[in-house]
């Protein structure tokens, strides 16, 4: 019984309990409910208020916009409007001028239809005088012709002749002050040694008793030496020098190089032999690369690659007319640069075709062809551009100069060989070139004599006057040139004087 009660008891505590808490739970829900309210309340509330406060902005801005997109519109309609009238301004134009040029067409129509018509009036009256004129003459019209013609030309040849003379004469002076003007500021520009060096082949032995060890125990030191240099060695009887002799002014300079290092050195045998040779071959070589070097460095050249600044060296040990030809292509470069300044070309390209124009006499003999034609090779080989190989192949005119950089490198070529002290030729060249000048005068007809003066720089031809009248001295005076330029090579310019004279005598009794 009383298990009974304690359980009814436990089980109505419980119950109690559950109520109570569910009570107390749903008085706090409520009461949290209420603030959760009141929270969404606050918060629709401020939504509401920034909605608002969105709203208005955004209506101003859309007013912003359609004020600022009507002002557009309206610049846009005014723009519009303009054009539309300079259209039709231009239509109207256009239309006044196509008024006027068809009014203008008529009227040269008319007016060559007017010419026609008199023309063939011209024509018509022109016949019937040149019948009228053969009946009387007894001549017809194309005998007429002929001798109109002939007198004409005997009463105005003298006029022609003067006339044309005066115009040589005039646009010579002018073309050659213009040059000697250009050429005149280049040189005072360019400032050189007055003459270019020279390779030699003469080395100077201070001590007569070292010919004898050079020469060595039955020549062999000589032999040895001649053998592993290529070139010759003459000991004559001028003293205290020795001859070296090579077609290769490299292996010559090799030899100059070796020979004086032993002479310092006083070591002569084939063994020492060996050994200076070869260390005047890596210097030679190192020389050459150094030259090139020094010489692209001055011109301000930085892309040429480095074989072919080697091969550029090697013009160091090329002469032409003893004239140096590294130094000749670098000085011919310089004037170059200023010309194509001065005419307004291309100044690098000048400068670059100038420096390369001779660079195939940098090949040995054994490669056939012109220096030229090698040049040309050796520019492609090395990737040049195209410009640059034209300009610098045309310098002796091989090929057309189809650029302004193509002539100014014939003119610094020109202008570094020819000006005094630069090249020198032997007598036998020098005497043949004077012969071949007065043989091409010679062999033209009506010509007594013909004189090569100034060194080969002026020729004078005398004709005989009853032959030759003064305009076909003029024509031979041309011809002799053109002449001289198709067959002969020389530096500088010749001047060709053709003189005819006429002389009257007559005695008083």
């Amino acid at each position: 019984m009383s298990v009974v009660f304690i359980i009814l008891a436990a089980v109505a505590a419980a119950v109690l309990g559950a109520v109570g808490g569910y009570a107390f739970r749903r008085q706090y829900g409520a009461r949290q409910a209420q603030s959760l309210e009141q929270k969404i309340e606050h918060k629709l509330k401020a939504a509401k208020e920034k909605l608002t406060e969105l709203r208005q902005q955004a209506e101003k801005e859309t007013a912003k916009f359609r004020a600022d997109s009507e002002q557009e519109l309206d610049r846009r309609r005014k723009q519009i409007i303009e054009l539309e009238q300079r259209v039709a301004d231009r239509e109207e134009q256009l239309s006044a001028k196509l008024e006027q040029i068809e009014k203008e067409d008529r009227e040269i129509k008319e007016h060559t239809q007017n010419l026609k018509t008199k023309e063939e009036k011209l024509d018509s009256l022109r016949a019937e005088e040149e019948k009228k004129m053969a009946e009387i003459s007894g001549l017809t019209s194309d005998q007429a012709a002929a001798r109109v013609m002939e007198l004409a030309e005997q009463r105005t040849k003298e006029e022609i002749v003067r006339r044309v003379r005066k115009m040589e004469q005039e646009g010579e002076k002018q073309l050659e002050e213009k040059a000697k003007g250009i050429l005149a500021t280049i040189i005072q520009r360019y400032a050189s040694s007055h003459v270019a060096e020279t390779s030699t082949s003469h080395v100077t032995v201070n001590d007569e008793s070292m010919i004898g060890r050079v020469i060595g125990k039955e020549g062999r030191n000589i032999q040895h030496l001649e053998r592993l240099t290529g070139c010759e060695i003459i000991i004559d009887e001028a003293p205290n020098s020795i001859t070296i002799s090579c077609f290769s002014p490299i292996r010559r300079q090799v030899a100059k190089n070796a020979l004086e290092q032993l002479l310092r050195d006083g070591r002569i045998h084939p063994g020492r032999i060996e050994e200076v040779v070869e260390e005047a071959k890596k210097h030679i070589n190192e020389d050459i690369r150094e030259a090139g070097e020094a010489v692209v460095y001055d011109l301000g050249i930085i892309d040429f690659p480095e074989k072919l600044v080697q091969l550029l060296g090697r013009l160091k040990y090329r002469t032409s007319y003893r004239q140096n030809m590294l130094k000749h292509s670098w000085e011919a470069a310089h004037i170059a640069t200023m010309l194509a300044e001065e005419l307004g070309a291309d100044p690098m390209i000048a400068k670059k075709a100038t420096l390369l124009h001779d660079i195939g006499k940098a090949i040995d003999h054994d490669v056939e062809g012109t220096h030229v034609e090698i040049g040309e090779k050796v520019m492609r080989k090395f990737g040049i551009d195209e410009k640059i190989i034209r300009a610098a192949s045309a310098h002796h005119g091989d090929y057309p100069f189809d650029t302004a950089e193509a002539i100014i490198v014939q003119v610094a070529d020109a202008v570094s060989a020819a000006r005094p002290g630069a090249r020198r030729e032997s007598l036998e060249q020098y005497v043949k070139r004077m012969e071949d000048l007065e043989n091409i005068a010679t062999a033209q007809p009506g010509v007594e004599k013909a004189y090569a003066i100034h060194a080969g720089r002026e020729i004078r031809v005398f004709v005989t006057p009853t032959e030759i009248d003064d305009l076909a001295a003029i024509k031979m005076a041309q011809e002799i040139a053109r002449q001289i330029e198709a067959e002969m090579t020389y530096p500088g310019d010749i001047k060709v004087n053709v003189i005819r004279e006429t002389r009257a005598e007559a005695k008083a009794r």
